[in-house]
């Protein structure tokens, strides 16, 4: 069919949420992207599948005591809405923040979704009370990771295509949105030459055709500008942040190349907030790459020390997994745009985890026969993946003794370390270990941690004395800014209606998932607080999916 009810730009989560529910209506979909059939789902693929949910029967198990209330609180503090075209990014803050703490999990378990039992406590804060971080763990593994999130949802949609209700057009490259007297038409664009390449690698953009496409409602879930650095760069803000990092690696594929927020613009929609995004700063380079500048996340427990690109120590809230964005500005301050873990093998044993379902094949796989062997049966290793980044990964530095490890950080890094100024720290962190109380704030920060029951469990390591050889060897890690996530994005309404810059709807336009900053140009503020980037996907396309403005 070249008309239906809606067409949809984009195959990833928020676009198959919104296809779903257009079709349990009885509504016609085109559904369009530039890649292959095999890039199904997009870049939410290659996700761990965390999800931010409150209030859940994972949480009350591990003796979580959280509340719709608090969890807004969070969000508000860790936002920090301050400008006036933050009205309907706050608005879906609290939309999303009562969706987390009602219909979403019944809703996503009835679909078939399950969990780990160990909710992760991600993004811990920066401090105060008031300002952001999680106050507790919310961070909601799906069984399955990024795959098994996606499962449901294309079966839904798999089952929609086969009924007649849902055509998806793969290697369609949409160039422009049809508009007539203000009201979106269709869409034309560029077909594409097939490629078999694999999902994730980077397909060719050959021409092999045109087409045109009608409908009287047009919905953006094209994604963000992660996999394209120039737009990085032009939207980085240098005055929040610091000067853009001169190196950056990958934690997205090529594909995400903002392309679409041009195009949205041009018919009408308006940008909003397009300098707030989200990057990490625990980046090493893919040593078996996907797509262009591959990197991956490390998932940090709280007890590696980071030092700045010279060795220094960084203060807090700069500790692994507490304050992304603020470790952030600490790192670009120093004029570097790299830093460093060091680390122990009980620490990389029990506290690292790489970001991605490829690097979790166990949780991939959902089965608890091979979470169990990975990660409890593995006696000192830890998981396969990190055990091969640890021999593969060029940023890994790998050494029975503190001379030794420096020599081989000094070998990667661009700034010379000395080995007696990094001992003096380490020596200071390793005094403090014995002492209950402590004046560290890292080790109070430890302690704090093995005081919920799922660190204990398996992500906090018992304190130990990094010099003492019987918990080594050593390691050390040179880290890199990782792109990821675009936080602004086209204004929408909570029906998903873009807004355009007069402040009304633009009839017939709909954007959701990041495109949209995932609901409403920007539901995160400045920061995120984890599992809302899928969720963000679900909820944004769910709404627009099911919104009466799609007759």
């Amino acid at each position: 069919m070249d008309k239906a009810d809606a067409i949809i730009v984009g195959a990833g989560l928020a676009g198959l949420a919104a296809a779903a529910e257009l079709g349990d209506r009885g509504k016609r979909v085109i559904v369009v992207d530039q890649e292959p059939r095999s890039g199904l789902g997009g870049q939410a693929f290659w996700s761990l599948g965390g999800l931010f949910m409150v209030d859940t029967p994972e949480q009350r198990r591990m003796g979580i005591r959280d509340s719709r209330d608090l969890a807004l609180g969070d969000w508000m503090g860790s936002a920090g809405f301050d400008r006036t075209e933050d009205a309907w990014p706050r608005k879906w803050a609290e939309a999303y923040i009562d969706f987390a703490a009602g219909e979403m999990r019944p809703w996503l378990h009835g679909m078939g979704l399950r969990w780990f039992p160990v909710v992760g406590w991600a993004e811990r804060g920066g401090g105060f009370a008031d300002g952001h971080g999680n106050s507790v763990p919310r961070f909601h593994i799906t069984w399955g990771t990024g795959p098994g999130t996606l499962e449901h949802f294309s079966r839904r949609c798999l089952e929609h295509e086969a009924a007649g209700l849902i055509d998806f057009r793969f290697r369609h490259q949409v160039d422009r949105i049809d508009m007539a007297n203000g009201t979106a038409t269709g869409v034309s664009g560029t077909l594409l030459a097939d490629d078999p390449t694999p999902r994730g690698a980077s397909t060719s953009r050959e021409p092999v055709g045109d087409f045109t496409l009608k409908a009287a409602s047009v919905i953006v879930t094209s994604g963000g500008i992660g996999g394209n650095f120039e737009m990085v760069r032009k939207a980085w803000p240098t005055q929040r942040l610091g000067p853009a990092p001169k190196e950056m690696i990958a934690g997205v594929p090529a594909h995400v190349d903002g392309r679409m927020i041009a195009i949205a613009q041009q018919a009408g929609g308006h940008v909003i907030n397009g300098d707030r995004m989200w990057h990490y700063t625990e980046g090493v380079k893919n040593w078996d790459p996907i797509w262009p500048a591959h990197g991956i996340r490390i998932l940090p427990g709280p007890s590696s020390m980071w030092f700045d690109a010279t060795g220094k120590r960084f203060a807090p809230p700069a500790l692994p997994g507490f304050d992304s964005m603020g470790t952030l500005r600490a790192i670009l301050a120093t004029g570097h745009d790299y830093s460093w873990f060091v680390l122990t093998q009980k620490i990389i044993k029990k506290e690292f985890a790489l970001s991605g379902s490829e690097q979790n094949p166990d949780f991939t796989s959902g089965k608890w026969a091979e979470v169990i062997r990975q990660r409890i049966l593995s006696g000192r290793r830890a998981t396969a993946p990190v055990e091969a980044f640890k021999e593969h990964g060029a940023d890994f530095v790998v050494a029975d003794d503190l001379d030794t490890l420096v020599a081989g950080m000094n070998r990667i890094g661009d700034v010379p370390l000395e080995v007696d100024a990094l001992r003096a720290q380490i020596v200071a962190r390793d005094a403090q270990v014995d002492n209950p109380f402590s004046k560290d704030a890292q080790m109070m920060a430890i302690h704090a941690a093995r005081n919920y029951r799922g660190d204990r469990l398996i992500r906090t390591a018992k304190p130990h004395r990094f010099l003492d050889p019987a918990n080594g060897p050593l390691i050390a890690v040179k880290l890199h800014i990782l792109t990821r996530k675009t936080l602004g994005g086209l204004q929408t309404n909570l029906d998903s209606q873009m807004i355009g810059a007069d402040g009304a709807p633009v009839p017939g336009l709909f954007a959701a998932g990041e495109v949209a900053g995932f609901g409403g140009g920007g539901y995160h503020g400045y920061n995120a607080l984890e599992g809302t980037f899928l969720g963000g996907c679900i909820f944004s396309g769910r709404n627009a999916g099911r919104s009466q403005a799609i007759g």
